[in-house]
């Protein structure tokens, strides 16, 4: 059976190519950047926060990050 990869792993890797890609514009990267950020919200939120990624912050981060950056 193969190795499932954490929840938000594909997110987290789109976005570290963007940012290798415009190191002098992280600015570019904000679409993926909340791509990632709301997928670990959606993790977190379907495990009552017991979720576990490498791929995501903290939960309170998260939380913050996106209470700090509302959708336009």
């Amino acid at each position: 059976m193969p190795k499932q990869e954490p929840p938000c792993q594909a997110e987290a890797c789109s976005l570290q190519s963007c940012m290798n890609k415009n190191t002098y514009s992280p600015e570019k990267c904000e679409m993926h950047m909340r791509n990632l950020y709301e997928c670990c919200k959606q993790m977190y939120d379907s495990t009552s926060g017991k979720g576990q990624s490498t791929a995501c912050p903290l939960p309170q981060v998260v939380n913050r990050w996106i209470k700090d950056h509302p959708s336009k």
